[in-house]
This record gives structure tokens, sequence and C-alpha cells, in this order.
């Protein structure tokens, strides 16, 4: 089985962690808006990482296996 090409992994990664980001900028940030950026980016990555390992990484390879290995 061939491996997927790196550049369609890297596009449908940024495809899902791109809306991802900007809705915890919308609803996570203001909350944490007298945290120093460190613990703000600490706070975004705890939330983030586990939604893309979890969620949505899984969810890209299950829609787009057969593109992923074309």
């Amino acid at each position: 089985m061939q491996n997927p090409k790196k550049w369609k992994l890297i596009l449908l990664v940024w495809c899902g962690i791109y809306p991802c980001i900007t809705l915890l900028s919308v609803t996570v940030v203001p909350l944490l808006k007298n945290l120093p950026i460190y613990l703000k980016t600490l706070v975004m990555t705890i939330i983030l990482v586990p939604i893309m390992v979890l969620v949505i990484i899984p969810t890209i390879h299950k829609y787009f296996h057969i593109w992923l290995r074309k």
C-alpha cells in the first residue's frame, strides 16, 4: 500500500486545523484575555491537539482515504 503524499496530508490537516483554531480563538481566547501569551497558547494546544488526533484526523482519513492513496 502506498503512503499518502505529504502535500495531501498537509492540505487536509490545514483544512481541519484552521477552522478549529478560528473557533477556539473566538470562544476560548476571550476568556483567557488576562493570561500571558504562553499560557493562552498552552490552553489552546491542550484543547486543539486531542481534537485533531481523536476527531479531525480520523475523519479526514475516513472521507479522503482514496484520494490520499492516489
